[in-house]
């Protein structure tokens, strides 16, 4: 069995051919001074050659041999068991990659239903196109098959195992039927009339023993064994080679001459593969993908044996302690999650109530959705901390006046529910078509055996399946069996009425979706068809998770830009902030669930770091300014933009979207700023493709994204006649100040609250990456290794002088480290209480009470006491009667002087008179409240050195 460890802290670390096992190796000694318990890797397994992130793993049951060998790994592991360190490592169970680089995959596209494989892949063999039947759509041609046949790009060529059909990058294989037919018949040729007659015949003759009465596999062999005669021949001897040459020029036709392509196109047909345009995937691709990308095949995860395969390798490096946890990615996509975190804790740590083995779920969670209570996991990957904590820092009211303005710009009312909901359509209607027509096949076959659903139309079904699938309000439900737990009963009915009343004209079939995916039986209903319609809805679960991803994560995201840093994974741009009260509750909700899920706060997935959205939210806290600043920019920049089919580029929406990204992201070093533009530059077109307004994945519109990347381009420029560029510098100021503060509150939040922290790579210092491939550009550690290094040196000399310094130069980021690196090693040194201290809120007083978030966690005698600022500016404006004028911008990264007046903590009865500060050395005392018996601390003390407090309990 593996052995159980809870992680103290997380470093999530992307592995690729430029960050091997050996860099991770290195890597270890700083990351351990730093504070890090658990290395936190990206998938390790063999994946396609070159793959950035390693989610399109072509074996598993191997390491990826571009990130090292099996010794560099164990080099690697052993340096973290040095250092008492563990591997949390991310696997994919639902997914691989679709290419010939998998061998399974391969075995399937050369042998169809016959392979030894094909149970493992989701496909559907019996798809509704005829046509298709027992084939697998491969959508890899850019244009129609016969245009692409007559115009010669597909060729069969030769090669040490056979024949393959090639397609410029791509290699496909040709079944042994096929290979046998065409082997033969020049084998035949060649014992007539070459010198090399003999070697020939022998491989002829094996040939004729190969007529599908042998059985396949033995066909194969042989056929292997007359490949591997014939193949030598051709390497050695330049009679057969030339021959095979014309031979295969010969059947690879000729452009442009229909006639001579018969063979090649008879050859193709008789393939298990069926080559299409990529433009056919939506509609009839018939192997369920990674949300919408044909290159990543599902697995049937739920089938033993497939677990069993896929497993094996990754049980045993947990066996053996070399990993110490897993992050399952994309658990909505597996049939039955339940089932699968069950059986992945049985054969790691065998049967329990309590999982065994550290296991966190990359589990998007909506809005006041909880895990469900039979997951064998210790949380999520932390994006519900993220959601949370963000919206710590933001104004109500502003983000309500800011809501008013857009809605002036966009010249649209509606809300980011309604956008959410066209957008699920949208991509069920576009990327999905060919789903969406299987699930109402579906669904019509049960309504022909149901008197409530006999008389409705395939039309009526899939409007009522569309529909209700745009209305649920989570990815995903969990039914799992006859009985509906009561969670998922609300979800389903709270999407049927959404339909209906969104598509009255679609109610009686939605009524009958209904009634399906709640297992609404009839009576008299026989076990079989209650199979069906189970079934059915576990299909259906597997497929709603996709479409909110593309929909909501993927477009609508893109497309509502009220305030772009909530528009973030699991969050909801349509909310507002936040009090302190709300967030102490989710704390103690999450001491009391999960108290060992993981705080993110960036990841490799985020559509922005933590520091490009803590500035973002500054603006709500001056919404008049900003609005006035947009207002003057709009109109010194409106010469700036193109004007294509009527409408000038960009739109006023996207125009706002750019400059609310360049207040998150522009650099703090002017010598940043040429590549900050040119990331800008691919940033804004991935953007507009996401939307899908303007251009798209699907359609790109390149004369419009041209359009896009030089008004961008124009607006950065260095010039002297540039008045927004200079407007815009002096304004972010303002942005970068007060985000660089809450950034610093939000790293020590998600440090001392309920959870386990993670952090992605680089974070430690200022990061103001976006979406990626932005955020998976490669970190300079040396430069991180170097501060920490000189940190500890300068530490020695006075922590109060150094955190001075650090303040005073606080663009370099080396506060972010220096904060970093304090707390977590003060939790390292406190495991206990943080693991299982009580979380208590702590107040503050009058005026005050709006602008910190403060707690103390106890354990026993042990007591620290947490305390961060937000919505300073806010503070600044009630402290001068209400004046909404330019923000104090002190010189070094503290709140503006005297902002604090008398405001004081109340402390906790029974806690300690006397504090020290963990970030500044200094001791701080504790004064009584008149009238009571509760102690105070003065909040100008507290934060008079540093901007954030962690104190400890003297």
């Amino acid at each position: 069995m593996a052995a159980l460890r809870i992680p103290d802290s997380t470093y999530r670390l992307q592995f690729n051919r430029q960050f091997r096992f050996s860099d991770a190796r290195a890597l270890v000694p700083y990351l351990y001074e730093l504070g890090i318990s658990d290395i936190y890797a990206s998938p390790l397994l063999e994946a396609r050659p070159g793959s950035l992130h390693g989610y399109d793993v072509t074996d598993p049951a191997r390491l990826n041999p571009e990130l090292g060998s099996m010794d560099d790994f164990l080099k690697f592991t052993e340096t973290l068991r040095h250092y008492r360190m563990g591997l949390l490592l991310d696997i994919v169970p639902n997914h691989m990659a679709a290419s010939t680089e998998n061998r399974w995959w391969l075995d399937v596209l050369r042998n169809g239903q016959d392979s030894a494989y094909a149970s493992f892949f989701d496909i559907d063999w019996t798809p509704l196109r005829k046509g298709l039947s027992g084939k697998i759509l491969l959508p890899v041609l850019g244009d129609y098959y016969a245009r692409v046949l007559e115009k010669r790009e597909l060729n069969l060529e030769l090669g040490e195992d056979g024949f393959w059909v090639s397609y410029y990058d791509k290699r496909l294989p040709v079944n042994t039927g096929s290979s046998r037919t065409i082997l033969t018949g020049w084998l035949e040729k060649l014992s007539k009339k070459c010198e090399a007659a003999t070697e020939t015949a022998k491989s002829l003759d094996l040939l004729k023993g190969t007529d599908g009465r042998t059985g396949k596999e033995k066909d194969a062999d042989i056929f292997r064994q007359a490949w591997k005669i014939f193949w030598r021949l051709y390497g050695t001897s330049p009679e057969v080679r030339q021959f095979a040459l014309e031979e295969l020029h010969s059947l690879n036709g000729q452009a442009g001459q229909p006639d001579t392509l018969v063979l090649l196109d008879r050859v193709l047909a008789a393939q298990a593969y069926r080559l299409a345009y990529w433009r056919a995937a939506s509609e009839e691709i018939n192997y369920r993908r990674f949300f919408d990308i044909n290159e990543l095949v599902s697995l049937r995860i739920e089938d033993e044996n497939v677990f069993d395969t896929t497993h094996a390798f990754i049980f045993r490096l947990a066996e053996e302690g070399l990993v110490t946890g897993f992050r399952i990615d994309h658990i909505d996509g597996l049939h039955d999650p339940q089932a699968y975190l069950e059986r992945l804790q049985n054969r790691l740590a065998g049967n329990g109530k309590r999982p065994g083995f550290y296991v966190v779920a990359e589990k998007i969670l909506g809005s006041g959705e909880e895990l469900p209570a039979g997951w064998q996991v210790y949380g999520t990957t932390g994006y519900d901390f993220l959601n949370a904590v963000n919206k710590l820092f933001i104004d109500r009211k502003g983000a309500a006046e800011l809501g008013s303005y857009y809605a002036g710009l966009s010249g649209s009312s509606k809300d980011f529910a309604t956008v959410v909901h066209d957008q699920k359509r949208r991509v069920m209607t576009s990327l999905f078509r060919g789903e969406v027509r299987n699930l109402t096949h579906r669904l019509g076959l049960l309504a022909e055996e149901d008197r409530r659903g006999r008389d409705l139309t395939l039309a009526e079904l899939e409007q009522a399946l569309i529909e209700v699938t745009a209305c649920l309000s989570v990815y995903r439900t969990y039914i799992r069996g006859f009985t509906v737990a009561e969670r998922d009963r609300k979800y389903i009915e709270d999407a049927f009425s959404g339909a209906v009343r969104r598509c009255p004209e679609a109610r009686q079939a939605s009524e009958f979706l209904k009634q399906v995916l709640l297992l609404d039986f009839p009576e008299n209903l026989t076990e079989v068809k209650r199979e069906a319609w189970l079934a059915f809805a576990m299909r259906w679960q597997q497929f709603t998770g996709p479409i909110t991803a593309k929909g909501l994560e993927d477009t609508a995201l893109y497309l509502y830009n009220r305030l772009i840093s909530l528009n973030e994974v699991g969050g909801n741009p349509g909310s507002t902030g936040i009090t302190a009260a709300y967030f102490h509750r989710l704390n103690r909700a999450r001491k009391e669930r999960l108290p060992h899920t993981l705080n993110a706060t960036s990841t490799h997935d985020t559509k922005r770091s933590e520091d490009v959205r803590s500035r973002i939210n500054v603006l709500s806290e001056i919404p008049a300014l900003w609005r006035q600043r947009v207002e003057r920019w709009r109109k010194w920049n409106s010469r700036k933009k193109q004007e294509l089919n009527g409408r000038p580029v960009p739109d006023t929406v996207t125009e706002y979207f750019i400059y609310q990204t360049l207040i998150g992201a522009w650099p703090l070093q002017d010598d940043d700023v040429p590549g900050f533009v040119k990331r800008m530059q691919g940033y804004v077109v991935k953007a507009a493709r996401e939307a899908k307004v303007f251009s798209s994945w699907l359609k790109p519109d390149m004369t419009y994204e041209k359009a896009l990347v030089q008004f961008t381009e124009s607006v950065l420029v260095q010039a002297d006649d540039n008045r927004f560029l200079q407007d815009f510098i002096e304004f972010q100021k303002i942005t970068a100040f007060y985000g660089a503060i809450y950034s610093l509150a939000q790293v020590l939040l998600k440090i001392t609250s309920p959870g386990v922290p993670d952090f992605y790579q680089g974070t430690e210092l200022w990061d103001f990456s976006l979406v990626d491939p932005d955020n998976r550009r490669p970190v300079d550690f040396t430069k991180r290794v170097r501060f920490l290094e000189k940190l500890k040196e300068e530490e020695t000399a006075g922590q109060l002088e150094l955190a001075r310094r650090l303040l005073g130069d606080w663009q370099d980021g080396k506060v972010k480290l220096y904060l970093t690196c304090k707390a977590l090693n003060f939790r390292r040194s406190n495991q206990k209480l943080f693991a299982a201290g009580k979380y208590i809120p702590v107040a503050a007083g009058g005026i005050h009470s709006k602008h910190v978030c403060a707690f103390a966690r106890q354990l026993e005698n042990r007591w620290i006491l947490v305390a961060i600022p937000r919505l300073l500016i806010r503070l600044q404006q009630a402290g001068q009667a209400g004046c909404s004028g330019e923000p104090v911008l002190p010189a070094a990264l503290l709140p503006p002087e005297g902002i604090w007046g008398e405001g004081a903590l109340f402390l906790p009865r029974h806690s300690p008179a006397g504090w020290q500060n963990v970030l500044t050395g200094e001791i701080l005392h504790t004064k009584n409240c008149s009238g009571t018996s509760r102690r105070v601390i003065l909040l100008e003390e507290v934060f008079r050195n540093f901007p954030v407090a962690l104190l400890a309990g003297e």
